[in-house]
C-alpha cells in the first residue's frame, strides 16, 4: 500500500514566534540575530517582510542593517523556539502517533493510516496548517507525497503558507528539470563533483548509471541515484531522537584568546554546561572533542577517548586540556567547542578508591539541583569572574 507522508515546515520559525508574541511585531521585518559587538553577529532568521528586503540567512548583522534600516532586531530566545516547537509537535500527535520531529521547525507524519478520519490528505493538511495557525500563531507550508523525501521536496515548492502534493509519476515532469542542488542531500561538495559527470540536473542524475556513482561515492551513490528517481523507503520513527550521538555546545569568543589560561576558563565553562546537559539527559559518555577556530576560519578538532563513561565536567576539563596543551600551537582562537559522545545510558558509575567521583557526583548533583530551580547564573565557578569568562556574564 502506498503511504502517505506529510512535512509540515515551520515559514521563518525564529521570527515567526516572535511576531506571534508580541502583535506589534506582525508585518514588520524582524530579524532574529546575534550581539554584533560579542561576534555572534549573524541572522539565524527573517520574516518574509525582511527577506523582501534582501536580509538573508546567515547574513552579518550589519550587512543586514545595511539591506533593511527598517529592521527590527531581536536577539534569539533558544528557549521559546524550544517550547513553540513542543506545541506544534503536540498538535500533530493529536493526528497520529508516527511524527518524528526533522529539526526543530519541521516534522514528518504518516497519515497511511488514518486519512479516513480527516477526508483525505489535503483536508488534513488545512487542518493542520488552520490548527497552527490558531493555537500557536506561526504559518506552515505543507509538502504531501509517498515518502519522506517527496514530502520535504514538496514542502519547498511553496513558501510562505504553502501546501503542496507531489506524487512518484510527477517526478519526470516536476523535480528533474530541478538543478541537482535543489535535490533534498545534495550539497556543494556533491554538487561540485558531480559537475565532472556532466550532471547538473535531477533529471540527469536520474538517468545516470549508478554503477558508475556507486564506485565513486560508495554507498550513497546508490542513495543519491534513487533519491533522483524519487524513491526513499525510510519509515516515519517517532523515537528517531530518543537516543542521543553526542552532547556538546561551542562560544565565539567575545575576542581573540592568545593565552593558554584564557582558553582553559572557557573549556572549564564548556565542560560544566555539557556535564550537565548529559546528565539531564541520562548520558555519560567516553570521547571528548575539542574543537578550536581561528580567525581565518581554520578549525583544529581532537578527540580524546576515556577509560570509564562520565558525566562529570572534571573529567571533560581534563581530557579538554590535554587536548590543547598536545594540539594547539599558540596561534589567536575566536571559537571554542566541547563535546561528549560514545554515550550510553543508564551505566553503573565506576568509582575510585579514595571517592573521588563519588564526591564529585554529589557536588554535581546539587548544583543540578539549584541551576535548575534558580537558573543557570546562580552558581558559577571563580574563573567566570575573571576577564576570561564567556558563559556566565
Amino acid at each position: 500500500m502506498e503511504r502517505t507522508i506529510l512535512l509540515a515546515d515551520m515559514n521563518s520559525f525564529f521570527a515567526s514566534v516572535h511576531q506571534a508574541l508580541d502583535p506589534a511585531l506582525r508585518n514588520r521585518p524582524v530579524i532574529v540575530g546575534g550581539s554584533q559587538e560579542k561576534r555572534h553577529g549573524i541572522v539565524l532568521a527573517a520574516s518574509y517582510e525582511a527577506k523582501a528586503r534582501g536580509v538573508k540567512t546567515g547574513m552579518p548583522v550589519w550587512e543586514a542593517r545595511r539591506a533593511c534600516p527598517e529592521g527590527i532586531f531581536v536577539p534569539p530566545r533558544h528557549h521559546l523556539y524550544v517550547h513553540f516547537s513542543t506545541r506544534i509537535l503536540n498538535i500533530m500527535n493529536d493526528f497520529t502517533p508516527l511524527v518524528e520531529p526533522f529539526s526543530i521547525d519541521e516534522a514528518f507524519m504518516d497519515l497511511t493510516g488514518c486519512l479516513h478520519l480527516f477526508g483525505g490528505p489535503v483536508a488534513a493538511a488545512r487542518l493542520l496548517k488552520d490548527r497552527i495557525r490558531r493555537e500557536v500563531g506561526v504559518l506552515c507550508s505543507i509538502g504531501i507525497g509517498p515518502n519522506k523525501l517527496l514530502a520535504k521536496m514538496a514542502a519547498e515548492m511553496q513558501k510562505p503558507d504553502g501546501l503542496t502534493v507531489l506524487g512518484a509519476e510527477e517526478v519526470p515532469a516536476r523535480l528533474w528539470p530541478l538543478p541537482v542542488r535543489d535535490l533534498f542531500g545534495i550539497g556543494p561538495r556533491y554538487e561540485h563533483h558531480l559537475r565532472y559527470f556532466n550532471i547538473r540536473t535531477i533529471g540527469d542524475l536520474a538517468g545516470f548509471p549508478v554503477e558508475i556513482l556507486k564506485r565513486r561515492f560508495g554507498v550513497m551513490g546508490e542513495v543519491i541515484w534513487w533519491s533522483a528517481n524519487g524513491v526513499d523507503h525510510s519509515p516515519v520513527n517517532p523515537h528517531s531522537l530518543d537516543t542521543a550521538r553526542s552532547v556538546g555546545h561551542q562560544i565565539t569568543l567575545p575576542r581573540d584568546f592568545y593565552r593558554r589560561d584564557e582558553i582553559a576558563v572557557v573549556i572549564l565553562e564548556l565542560s560544566d554546561l555539557v556535564a550537565r546537559r548529559a546528565r539531564q539527559g541520562g548520558y555519560t559518555g567516553r570521547t571528548v572533542t575539542l574543537v578550536l577556530k581561528d580567525a581565518n576560519f581554520n578549525w583544529l578538532g581532537r578527540s580524546r577517548t576515556l577509560r570509564r563513561h562520565t558525566d562529570l565536567a572534571e573529567d571533560l576539563y581534563e581530557a579538554g586540556v590535554l587536548i590543547l596543551d598536545r594540539h594547539w600551537t599558540g596561534y589567536p582562537v575566536r571559537m571554542v567547542g566541547l563535546s561528549l559522545s560514545g554515550l550510553t545510558r543508564n551505566a553503573a558509575p565506576q568509582g575510585d578508591i579514595f571517592g573521588r567521583a563519588e564526591k564529585l557526583q554529589r557536588v554535581a548533583r546539587a548544583c543540578d539541583r539549584i541551576r535548575t530551580r534558580f537558573g543557570e547564573k546562580t552558581i558559577k565557578r571563580g574563573s567566570s569572574l575573571t576577564r576570561a569568562g564567556v558563559l556566565y556574564e
